[in-house]
């Protein structure tokens, strides 16, 4: 979808449609009035009769025939004014180009002033532009009937009052374009199936994609990573005939003498449980198990797009986890890349094997801060269901940073404690750590596990196992790959960015 911006008045625009904001309660702000007098009062005949009030999640949709510009009037109910955020406009806006598209209109006007609030001044242009931007993505790569596909919803023009207003607005639709593109190229890598999608095909996509971001780009495989000792990573690559892979992106955006921020995702490009295998229920979907990784790649493009002032380096552990003749098994015991031994209990708790030597290979670019994400638990889903993404760490100033980006992004997230009385679950009796701690705190645990590996620098995880799938379609997500992280990742980048220079 192209967005541009335009001065212009709303109603004399010659559009297929014009959308609308409308809060609740305020259906007679000057526009309105304008309008609902060309329309013969439909607006307050629809308030008295409790068709539409604006309340969010409310729509209604005109036909104003040749009384005004454009030829349909789309008002999107946003609720009351106190209660508006960047994310109610992300929705409002998605809602939006779900009706465009359901009508097969390709391309439509919105007037930025309804979807903005005093509240939500400094981010209404961004917050709605990624709405629209991600609710016109579409996953139709494999159907060749194009009468099944979605109607593409290709230009959207932006209208506002003034040219000191287009100006400002442009920045953020641009600054929008990067994110949401980031966003939909880990959704489009979530999204593939699991025989197009293995190691070498992740590598080869971060490559791809680091050629044109003009990024560095290092791939390990096999026998380097032998080399290098990743054994908890090739442990669990050995029941697969496609190897794996470690995935290394750098961008130095930052002064050269910075230390990095370093990203760290898991990378299962499809887990069957290994010998631990899983139900054969929903097992189609564990081709999103790499739904880490790709919000890696995705931040790491975005970041270079925007061109933020930061040095980054993104590191994503690729694998498939199978069951085979050559598979590794409840009880063996693996040498980790920091010399660690793991007692695997359990081959279907793979990911914190991988991202144990991805986080000990972090450590060479003597990072300030190191934040992995991964869909690494069930137990996640049970305790946030899939509403928030769950935080843990050994820095509790790096976890606020992310919450509060998490506030301003949209991809909420929510702590979880981290005390040392959940290291004793993870205590093995022939090892140094077992992979699993049992049932209680299955969420906990793992991140204990993961912090075994990370006490020598600044750490947060997230585990994104109950956001990075959606089911069904819902305001601007499609079902499939969310890409959740990459706009949670850039906000808490870019006021690291905005910190440096104060």
């Amino acid at each position: 979808m192209k967005l541009q911006v335009k001065k212009a008045a709303p109603l004399k625009q010659k559009t297929p449609c014009l959308i609308l904001g409308v809060q609740e309660g305020r259906m007679t702000t000057p526009l309105l009035k304008e309008l609902d007098s060309a329309l013969g009062g439909i607006l307050q005949r629809a308030r008295r009769e409790g068709e539409f009030r604006g309340r969010c999640g409310e729509t209604m949709l005109l036909h104003s025939g040749a009384m005004i510009g454009p030829t349909r009037v789309l008002l999107i109910g946003l609720g009351k004014t106190a209660e508006i955020s960047g994310e109610t406009l992300r929705q409002g806006a998605g809602r939006a180009v779900r009706q465009l598209r359901e009508r097969r209109l390709g391309q439509f006007c919105l007037d930025l002033a309804s979807f903005s609030t005093a509240r939500t001044a400094d981010l209404a242009v961004q917050a709605t532009a990624e709405g629209l931007l991600l609710a016109g993505y579409s996953f139709d790569h494999y159907l060749s009937d194009d009468e099944r596909k979605a109607a593409p919803v290709d230009e959207g023009l932006l209208l506002v009052d003034t040219r000191a207003q287009r100006d400002q607005a442009a920045a953020g639709v641009a600054d929008a374009a990067a994110i949401c593109a980031g966003a939909c190229f880990a959704r489009t890598l979530v999204n593939q199936p699991g025989n197009i999608k293995s190691p070498a095909f992740l590598a080869e996509q971060a490559q791809s994609m680091a050629a044109e971001a003009g990024l560095k780009c290092t791939v390990l495989e096999r026998r380097q990573l032998e080399k290098e000792g990743c054994g908890a990573l090739l442990g669990v690559a050995q029941g697969s005939c496609r190897d794996p892979r470690l995935i290394i992106l750098e961008y130095n955006g930052g002064d050269p003498a910075q230390q990095p921020i370093t990203l760290v995702g898991k990378g299962v490009v499809f887990d069957a449980g290994g010998i631990s295998l899983k139900p054969a229920d929903k097992m189609d979907e564990m081709k999103m198990d790499m739904a880490g990784g790709a919000a890696v790649l995705g931040t790491v493009k975005a970041a270079a797009a925007l061109r933020l002032p930061v040095n980054l380096v993104g590191i994503v552990p690729a694998v498939e986890n199978l069951p085979s003749g050559t598979a590794y098994r409840p009880g063996d015991i693996l040498t980790s890349l920091s010399g660690k031994t793991i007692e695997v209990l359990n081959t279907d708790a793979e990911g914190r094997l991988i991202l144990a030597d991805a986080l000990s290979y972090a450590a060479r670019f003597k990072p300030r801060v190191v934040i992995d994400l991964a869909t690494l638990t069930g137990a996640c889903i049970i305790a946030l269901g899939h509403h928030a993404s769950a935080v843990l760490g050994n820095h509790d100033g790096l976890i606020k940073q992310l919450l509060a980006a998490g506030r301003r992004s949209g991809e909420r997230l929510w702590q979880l404690p981290l005390w040392d009385d959940y290291d004793h679950q993870i205590k093995s009796e022939v090892a140094d750590v077992k992979n699993v701690g049992g049932r209680p705190a299955g969420t906990i645990t793992a991140a204990a596990f993961l912090q075994t590996f990370a006490r020598d620098y600044t750490w947060a995880h997230l585990d994104i196992a109950g956001t990075a799938w959606q089911e069904k379609e819902r305001d601007y997500l499609s079902p499939g790959g969310t890409g959740v992280g990459v706009r949670l990742l850039i906000e808490y980048l870019r006021r690291q960015a905005s910190g440096e220079k104060k």
